[in-house]
């Protein structure tokens, strides 16, 4: 039976197979890789079995055999022309593929961007959790062995390896990191992964990833998430390859264990006999490479697990429903017979669970499940997830950001909070509309954002219903959306503790099988939800449970200038190191508008930006003569480390504000 491409898209590739492909074309060739792939993508592709198939021309056929769907060895990528096999088609295939996961236990996923979190995030790609390979029943556990005190000289080669190819790449910028550079940083990064150097081989190819992204326009690129990658590939590589001087450390923060730099090569998952879980809700999973849904839970000691159902897409652009429908399937845990949706409103009693660092539960053969009650979020021990204060959730999930990825606890990101809506106001970035909130017990006024923005998830249009509900309270679950600005992505609400015995204006009112709660990813709000209390009571009202509604905002607040630092930042990312070359005037004044703001720190590491992407050396006839980037690499991660910190303290120092967002003057950070 053939699939066509717009059902199924281009297989999966190894990072490897990548790498050895288009290393094995000459330097003539290489530079028309770039035009063969896109003429190449232009041309029908077929697919019969495990093996897809091209008509390069009338004479040539391409076929690619990827049993599972992933092309695993240079010798399945088959190409008929004379040239063959260090023809072009060969690897303008291999880069039109996506990259695939390396399946090591599930320490690395082709996209960040997935977040367990996504969580991204990745989730967070921020947004969503990361796509794991599940736990193999019959794997064995990892074996651990001390770790040596320092880098064996294969580790160190392979670290610097991977450090100029990533200089390389980030001086060419998205528009001149075509596949060659790709290839490159993909060679380095298995480089790595052969010398154990797992964390970091992981980062590389999720830069890659996003790069390819990025060039292709895909609908989920997002320029924050690969200056994001790109940030930690350099930090890791430089942390690897630079020694630490004991004698000059006086003072100096502790250096990060190697044991954490290196990664591990897959998850390991610790016993847990016998757990009784309860739904907390779901939320579906959309990355460039991988579609699904993710559950959360919470057990009898108050700790958050999740359970996973993601797979790989072949179009992101079309993957929305996949992910939509994932939140139908049977629950992978055991025995049980329930889907996500059930899942986030009922119950499982565990026996043999297995659970990761990261709070992924295992779905081993020796794990058995059945179906339990689950709890309301006003019931404990769901309840007590909404007795932190919201100070001291937004420092843990700011805190978590600093860890590896898979050491980070399940739901470390999330806020839990009660809120009452104020409606929408123009807030937003270029005066855009943002649903406002009030946190209650305080004046804290937050910003709500879609838990996800494509378009055909069902975020939106919630927030959109939402955002008529005035004076509507809520039990929400959010992702916290760091900015100068308190703002929150919303994934999930309920009806608060006393919600059904206080008077308001309105009050959600949801089916009994929701059981007062609404995954807002997965399942579509009606206006039958809102219930109004009474017809005349529509505005908001002094007498509210929650106070009176303040006066919403006209325009949006003014914040420090840190753009200026942050958008050079992202520049370099995006054109590469010529980029940082803009008139005197344009220099003089971002310098003065830092300074002014008391931002002296960031003036001087954008002058030393800029001073380090002019430094060119010429030969005696003039010509610039290549160089490592490594002076232009340092200089721009110390920019971006910066601006990474200024952004976590303003979010730090926005969410401990007690005041509304009406009337909140904020004050230049001084760093």
């Amino acid at each position: 039976m053939n699939a066509t491409t717009q059902e199924n898209g281009w297989p999966g590739v190894r990072p490897e197979v990548v790498a050895e492909v288009v290393s094995g074309l000459s330097a003539r060739l290489q530079k028309r890789l770039d035009g063969a792939a896109a003429k190449l993508a232009q041309r029908p592709l077929s697919r019969e079995g495990d093996e897809w198939r091209v008509e390069v021309d009338e004479e040539a056929l391409l076929v690619l055999h990827a049993p599972g769907g992933v092309i695993a060895d240079p010798a399945s990528v088959h190409c008929g022309c004379l040239l063959a096999p260090a023809c072009v088609h060969r690897a303008a295939a291999v880069t039109l593929c996506p990259l695939a996961e390396t399946i090591e236990g599930g320490a690395e996923s082709s996209d960040a961007d997935a977040d367990a979190d996504a969580s991204d995030a990745d989730a967070s790609d921020a947004d969503a959790p990361r796509a794991e390979a599940p736990e193999t029943p019959s794997a064995p556990e990892p074996v651990l062995r001390p770790e040596p005190a320092a880098l064996t000289p294969s580790e160190l080669a392979a670290a610097r390896h991977l450090h100029r190819a990533a200089c390389a790449l980030l001086a060419a910028g998205v528009s001149g990191a075509g596949a060659v550079s790709q290839a490159e940083l993909l060679r380095a990064a298995h480089r790595a992964r052969v010398a154990g150097l797992y964390r970091p081989a992981a980062a590389a190819v999720t830069v890659v990833t996003r790069v390819r992204a990025a060039r292709s326009g895909a609908p989920d690129h997002r320029l924050v998430d690969l200056v994001s990658g790109l940030r930690e590939l350099l930090g890791l590589t430089v942390a690897l390859s630079t020694p630490v001087d004991a004698s000059d450390a006086s003072g100096a923060p502790e250096p990060t264990p190697l044991g954490e730099l290196r990664g591990s090569a897959r998850q390991a998952y610790a016993e847990e006999g016998g757990l009784r879980l309860y739904g907390l809700f779901a939320e579906p999973v959309l990355t460039a490479t991988h579609a699904g849904a993710v559950s959360w839970a919470v057990d009898a000691g108050g700790r958050l697990s999740t359970v996973a159902e993601v797979t790989p897409h072949g179009d992101a652009a079309t993957a929305a429903p996949l992910a939509v429908g994932a939140g139908n399937r049977t629950v992978r845990l055991g025995d049980a017979a329930l889907s996500h949706r059930e899942f986030s409103r009922a119950g499982l009693a565990v026996q043999g669970a297995t659970r990761s660092a990261g709070g992924r539960l295992g779905a081993g053969a020796s794990v058995r499940a059945v179906r339990a009650a689950g709890a309301d979020w006003t019931a404990e021990p769901v309840a007590g997830l909404w007795s932190e204060p919201p100070g001291a959730q937004v420092a843990r999930a700011l805190a978590a950001q600093e860890l590896p990825y898979e050491s980070r606890p399940a739901g470390s990101d999330l806020l839990f909070l009660d809120v009452t809506l104020l409606g929408a106001a123009p807030t937003g970035p270029g005066g855009a509309a943002q649903l406002l909130a009030r946190v209650a017990g305080s004046d804290l006024v937050i910003a709500l954002l879609p838990g996800h923005e494509h378009p055909d998830l069902s975020f939106r249009a919630n927030l959109a219903l939402l955002a008529t509900a005035h004076g509507l309270r809520l039990r929400l679950i959010g992702r916290l959306e760091r900015a100068d600005r308190p703002q929150l992505r919303l994934l999930a609400i309920g009806t608060p503790p006393d919600g059904s015995d206080q008077p308001g204006p309105i009050r959600l009112a949801l089916a009994a099988d929701r059981a007062g709660r609404a995954n807002l990813g997965l399942e579509r709000l009606q206006t039958a939800d809102l219930q109004t209390a009474d017809l005349q009571a529509t505005a908001p009202r002094a007498d509210h449970p929650a106070g009176p509604l303040p006066e919403l905002p006209t325009t949006p607040p003014d914040g420090p200038p840190v753009h200026v630092l942050a958008r050079r930042v992202a520049q370099a990312v995006t054109t590469g190191r010529s980029a940082l070359a803009p008139s005197a005037a344009t220099a003089a004044a971002d310098r003065s508008l830092l300074r002014v703001a008391g931002l002296s720190t960031a003036a001087q590491l954008l002058d030393g930006l800029r001073a380090a992407a002019a430094d060119h050396r010429r030969d005696v006839f003039g010509r610039v003569v290549p160089d490592d980037h490594d002076a232009f690499a340092t200089a721009w991660l110390a920019a971006a480390v910066y601006t990474e910190a200024l952004a976590t303290a303003l979010c730090s120092a926005a969410w401990a504000a007690d005041g509304s967002a009406t009337d909140r003057t904020r004050q230049p950070a001084r760093a």
